[in-house]
């Protein structure tokens, strides 16, 4: 089902049409997708949102062949990604987008990060430090080197839809918005 409603962009005012679209997951549940873009200012929103009765979670998949690759990631916009053997951390911000991806989809938009962090840095520490977080993700994808790929979610819409993904209830505390986080 699609839907579109007339409203104002939050950012300038402007009326703008917003897309409610939802999408059923094979072997799963529905999502909602909902976007807007202003052509007048360049607001953008994007967000998934799951269709059924959504607690905080944690979603947990030990990443250790290419096929892994495939497996489908729905992250919300209030999503904690975190891959702990890399270090890599990812927290929402407040441009922060949903998506519908798979695995390699996530870690090629960590992997364009990285890039661009080479790009700009004058810091050799940092470079260098991307550089070998770049080839170890190089050598995730090959499947030489497992990881865990988490997902924290204190709304509960994110998700991993494979067979071997784990999923944990949690408290807000353990998604990083409370006061006693730490990593």
């Amino acid at each position: 089902m699609r839907q579109v409603v007339p409203g104002p962009c939050p950012a300038c005012g402007t009326e703008i049409e917003y897309i409610y679209q939802t999408e059923e997951i094979p072997y799963f549940f529905e999502i909602l997708i909902i976007s807007a873009l202003c052509p007048t200012c360049g607001y953008r929103l994007a967000d998934t949102e799951l269709l059924k009765n959504a607690e905080p979670s944690r979603w947990e998949l030990t990443i250790e062949s290419p096929a892994n690759l495939d497996i489908r990631v729905v992250r919300s916009m209030n999503g904690v990604i975190s891959i702990p053997e890399l270090g890599v951390h990812v927290d929402p911000g407040p441009a922060c987008e949903g998506f519908v991806s798979n695995v390699e989809g996530v870690l090629n938009r960590i992997d364009a990060v990285l890039e661009s962090v080479i790009g700009w840095t004058d810091d050799d520490d940092e470079r260098r430090n991307a550089l070998q977080l770049r080839e170890q993700i190089a050598e995730v994808k090959k499947g030489r080197l497992p990881v865990t790929l988490r997902i924290d979610d204190p709304t509960g819409n994110s998700a991993i839809l494979g067979d071997r993904a784990r999923i944990y209830p949690i408290t807000a505390a353990e998604c990083g918005y409370g006061p006693d986080t730490a990593e």
